[in-house]
């Protein structure tokens, strides 16, 4: 009975600090958040933290890879043009508005010169992110609405960039025209020639 207690109180605790740190670096960046701020705000003890958690970065990778699983819901609505407007529609809240995303631009920004942070982005975050831009082209292909040959890696990167160039780089807004545009060429895949 008391390890159910404390596990439940222990996953409250940790859910309490993955939301501070969400909170923390949409509110005051990267940059100015500290574990005590962290501690602070979820209303545990430091040393709470470090027993899951080595650093800040460590804590917003867990808070970023938890909100992408809960907030990329990637619905199946049985067409690929649907599909992927709905994930596309998703995908932009989630990196130009929501909490997460100003987690995920915090850490893209940090990465430039934090190499250990970027090879974890790379190895950790963006294989995630990769995953769910893949579902709605894969279930397209499974339903025979794109050809069994298309170059999906090749596809999402046409589809998806464009999205993350304006989020992370750019500044510019994320516009209906713009999914609208993405969605159709995608939809429009050609099978790939024969090799000869």
């Amino acid at each position: 009975m008391h390890h159910g207690n404390r596990h439940g109180r222990s996953e409250a605790a940790r859910e309490a600090v993955l939301r501070a740190a969400d909170d923390l670096v949409a509110e005051i960046g990267y940059a100015r958040v500290t574990i005590e701020g962290i501690a602070a705000r979820a209303g545990v003890a430091k040393q709470t933290i470090y027993r899951w958690w080595r650093s800040k970065t460590d804590i917003l990778i867990d808070a970023f890879t938890a909100d992408s699983t809960q907030e990329l819901t990637l619905p199946d609505t049985g067409t690929f043009p649907t599909d992927l407007r709905a994930h596309l529609d998703e995908l932009v809240r989630f990196l130009a508005v929501s909490d997460s995303g100003a987690v995920f631009r915090a850490l893209a920004g940090q990465a430039q010169h934090d190499p250990e942070l970027a090879t974890r982005l790379r190895t950790e975050v963006l294989p995630r992110l990769r995953a769910h831009d893949r579902v709605p082209f894969d279930r397209a292909t499974a339903r025979g609405e794109l050809p069994a040959d298309t170059d999906i890696d090749l596809l999402v990167d046409q589809t998806v960039g464009p999205i993350h160039f304006r989020v992370l780089v750019t500044g510019e807004p994320v516009t209906p025209a713009l999914l609208d545009a993405l969605v159709t060429r995608a939809a429009q895949q050609p099978p790939r020639a024969a090799a000869n």
